[in-house]
């Protein structure tokens, strides 16, 4: 081969190289900036329990005691983990195509009733069947629930923030009515408003003895795969994110928009409508008029710290997970309000919506101690 030929081929192996370093770094400076978001909204919480009279690192040594000191600690963290993994997966999706679904709570509470409904209501089948009936149900009822905001948006440009918190307010009444005194799903034995418990069948099977741990993190993680590869090893995922970042270029080149934004609305709404029925078969067995404690709210501030990377998603969940598993003790032991959870979820959300300005602040960062006259001269030392 001569010298020519291989002149011709280096640039693509250059390109390729670079293509990879490129990515490399967006990688590297994401994680920098969630971060940095992290430890301020951290730091804001020490200050804040300082000057109301509270020792800022008895508190949060607590918290995280009550996280990961002890197997039901660490159980209960990953059962929090669950529902803000597939809710942060639905808001990151639906962001990719430009879509702020902030219905996810309402989203989850129509899956619950579903997969509540499945749960109690089919009898004489195998485990695996029912609970397979059961989660895809609340997918189709997540799904359904948010097809209405995606057509408003695609069809009438109605912004779907507006209708989704109307739909968040329709779904929570609807599941206090069902299991109101008098309501279709009203257990006639039981004076709570709850449902009938669902049927052994129906019940997602718990792997960890002495704790309420069950395989509801898999499926969790496994979505969280199956939204990655959808979104960036998919011709459809990538149509996707092209409306999201320019509808009017890619409907000049065949992509349908109108399509895309229903279609974005549709699969995150279903994945919010899983995490209602995953919590149903999971952990409470049976609806209640309030089960949720605000996982799809959280779930934006998932998202978003992940940078709406699915995988990401799951690195944040646990963090989150850690606060709401860790905060019960963290209250019991010295005071604190487990709203300081909340606290910190607020800051985290407010640091990330100024994170160009926290990324460039990072690369100028990394650019100076690169260009250190000691380090500079240890590189071509070592050159």
């Amino acid at each position: 081969m001569t010298d020519r030929s291989l002149d011709k081929k280096r640039p693509t192996l250059d390109s390729h190289q670079g293509g990879r370093r490129s990515r490399l770094g967006a990688i590297m400076g994401s994680t920098a900036t969630s971060s940095v978001i992290v430890i301020l909204a951290f730091l804001l919480g020490f200050f804040i329990l300082g000057i109301t009279g509270f020792n800022p690192i008895q508190a949060f040594s607590a918290m995280f005691r009550g996280a990961l000191g002890s197997k039901r600690g660490i159980a209960e963290t990953l059962l929090s983990m669950t529902p803000l993994i597939l809710s942060g997966l639905g808001f990151a999706l639906a962001y990719h195509c430009k879509l702020f679904n902030i219905g996810l709570e309402g989203q989850i509470a129509v899956g619950a009733i579903a997969a509540s409904w499945l749960g109690y209501s089919i009898e004489g089948l195998p485990c695996v069947v029912h609970v397979t009936i059961c989660l895809v149900g609340a997918c189709l009822a997540g799904a359904v629930w948010g097809f209405f905001p995606g057509f408003l948006k695609a069809r009438y440009n109605i912004h779907e923030v507006i209708s989704v918190i109307m739909l968040n307010h329709i779904a929570f009444k609807v599941a206090a009515y069902m299991v109101s005194v008098g309501g279709p799903m009203k257990d006639p034995t039981d004076l709570m408003p709850a449902s009938p418990y669902i049927l052994t069948t129906a019940k997602l099977p718990r792997i960890w003895a002495g704790t309420r741990f069950n395989v509801s993190i898999f499926i969790a993680l496994a979505m969280a795969f199956v939204v990655w590869v959808f979104l960036y090893k998919s011709r459809p995922g990538y149509m996707m994110r092209a409306v999201g970042s320019n509808p009017d270029a890619a409907q000049t080149v065949g992509i349908s928009a109108t399509s895309f934004t229903i279609l974005a609305m549709v699969l995150s709404s279903a994945l919010g409508g899983l995490a209602g029925g995953i919590e149903i078969l999971g952990i409470h067995h049976r609806l209640l008029a309030q089960f949720s404690p605000g996982y799809g709210f959280d779930a934006i501030a998932v998202a978003l710290l992940g940078q709406l990377n699915p995988i990401a998603v799951v690195a944040s969940s646990f963090l989150y997970g850690v606060l709401r598993s860790g905060a019960v003790l963290m209250q019991v032991t010295t005071g604190v309000s487990k709203d300081m959870v909340s606290v910190l979820t607020a800051t985290i959300i407010f640091f990330t919506s100024m994170k160009e300005p926290f990324a460039r602040w990072m690369k100028h960062l990394f650019s100076a101690i690169k260009g250190h006259p000691m380090i500079g001269r240890s590189d071509s030392h070592v050159a």
